[in-house]
């Protein structure tokens, strides 16, 4: 496990945002979290998120801040370039860990959802187009649900291989479901 750790490089600088917005509006305060966490933010503390610094990052943390402006708020940008191990470490974990709930929730949402789903309409003998293609519209969200998760996931998080694994376990019981609806159709279109 320790090897796994040095293959993600630590940031040289970081993006901290601290932000403001009106108290008696909790929407601008949900809608600046949901934008923050869109990107990828790692909350330090209540209206405190910070970013590796990247172009697109810091680009997506200014419209954040456009928009915080626009809630009537006001907030503070810096780039933060000279932490202490412990602080650099702190960003680090916070990261890892936040991916790696991520891709939990992608197992998860795989091995209840989406297998529960194929199981429910063999049960019900549900062998229709319109059902397959339902399920395999779940399978892209979960694989799109998947590629941003890794796309945020700068610190090699634990859990992106089983995500994986779970998101070709979907796909192998969706095409063995799909063979089935063909067979059991085949010459009723």
């Amino acid at each position: 496990m320790a090897t796994r750790r040095t293959k993600a490089k630590s940031p040289e600088s970081w993006l901290l945002l601290i932000y403001k917005v009106p108290s008696e509006s909790s929407r601008a305060r949900v809608a600046v979290w949901r934008d923050l966490k869109r990107l990828g933010g790692f909350y330090v503390q209540q209206a405190v998120c910070v970013l590796p610094d990247r172009g697109e990052l810091r680009a997506g943390m200014e419209k954040v801040r456009d928009r915080v402006t626009e809630l009537g708020g006001s907030s503070v940008f810096l780039t933060l370039t000279d932490l202490d191990d412990d602080a650099r470490e702190q960003f680090v974990e916070g990261f890892r860990v936040q991916s790696a709930k991520e891709y939990a929730e992608i197992v998860e949402e795989c091995e209840t959802k989406f297998v529960k789903e194929i199981e429910f309409e063999r049960f019900r003998e549900n062998y229709t187009f319109e059902e397959a293609e339902e399920i395999r519209q779940d399978l892209e969200k979960l694989r799109r649900w998947l590629a941003k998760v890794e796309d945020r996931d700068w610190m090699d998080a634990d859990g992106k291989e089983l995500a994986r694994a779970k998101v070709a376990d979907c796909e192998r019981l969706l095409e063995e479901f799909e063979a089935d609806v063909y067979e059991r159709t085949e010459g009723t279109v």
